[in-house]
């Protein structure tokens, strides 16, 4: 999240601690809701409700070069 954070294009980031979004989502009915290309807009949790709400849903294509563990394997590296 501290990553996250930094990144100008991020206004406000909130943790969850449930399986899923959903009860967030509920809560500040966001207008744009992004999950990565390994989804499609049916399978995404709360894409109803924010579609219902006037938002949207992206989906971003995935980079294969990219990737979550990727990135934390390299820092994993630099700290050793």
């Amino acid at each position: 999240m501290a990553l996250l954070g930094e990144l100008r294009s991020v206004d406000y980031m909130v943790p969850f601690d449930e399986d899923t979004p959903l009860q967030l989502i509920e809560e500040i009915k966001p207008d744009v809701l992004v999950k990565g290309g390994d989804y499609e807009v049916g399978s995404v949790v709360g894409a109803d409700l924010v579609i219902s709400c006037g938002g949207r849903v992206e989906i971003v294509p995935l980079l294969k070069e990219f990737s979550t563990t990727g990135i934390i394997n390299a820092i994993d590296c630099l700290e050793k």
